[in-house]
């Protein structure tokens, strides 16, 4: 584990795994185009980490002299911060609106996705099947929306295209397959992200 002692004051680093939370904020830095330091963690988590995350979870996200670990909270202070490519409308109405589908897509879908994507030794096999079967008809049925303009709800990339990125990545480990008879629109769109940059950034 890095010691951000070796690391310039100015220097952001992320300690991170595989996880969704933890592809989510190296997709956000990567579309704000930030430099950071990446220290990938395993399984393993360092007795360290628990300095920087009374939770020791990942991601942790260290600047200066304190660390951000929710990751909302990280999303807000690295918008806040760093101005380049804005992922909030300017607008306080459209702002206000966009964060609350940002909520509706975590209470909703990533909810069921996390039942999906616990661990195979951890995952209860009857709530398993039923958030899957949850999960695809609310794709299936919502997959229109994703035919109204280039990215979620806007013509312009954003936190919840970020949010619904790193979820439809994961759609194989969650045993979803999407009909393309059914959801052509939310293929197409889960395309267009995955052929982004700062997408194939976050893979390699």
């Amino acid at each position: 584990m890095i010691d951000p002692k070796d690391i310039p004051e100015s220097q952001l680093v992320l300690y991170a795994d595989d996880g969704y939370d933890s592809h989510v904020i190296r997709l956000l830095l990567a579309e704000k185009n930030i430099n950071y330091y990446l220290s990938l963690l395993d399984s393993e988590r360092p007795e360290d980490l628990r300095q920087l995350n009374p939770y020791n979870t990942l991601p942790v996200l260290v600047h200066r002299d304190f660390s951000l670990y929710e990751l909302n909270v990280i999303f807000e202070y690295l918008e806040d911060r760093y101005h380049g490519h804005k992922l909030l409308p300017e607008s306080p109405k459209q702002k206000a609106l966009q964060r609350q589908l940002a909520w509706r897509i975590q209470n909703d879908w990533l909810k069921l996705g996390r039942i999906l994507l616990t661990h195979k030794d951890s995952i209860n096999p009857s709530q398993a099947k039923i958030a899957r079967q949850r999960l695809s008809d609310a794709l299936i049925t919502l997959s229109p929306v994703f035919g109204q303009s280039s990215y979620f709800m806007s013509d312009d990339f954003g936190w919840c295209d970020a949010l619904l990125g790193a979820m439809l990545y994961r759609l194989d480990e969650m045993q979803i397959e999407l009909p393309s008879h059914l959801c052509r629109p939310l293929i197409d769109y889960q395309q267009r992200l995955f052929e982004r940059h700062s997408f194939i950034q976050t893979i390699e």
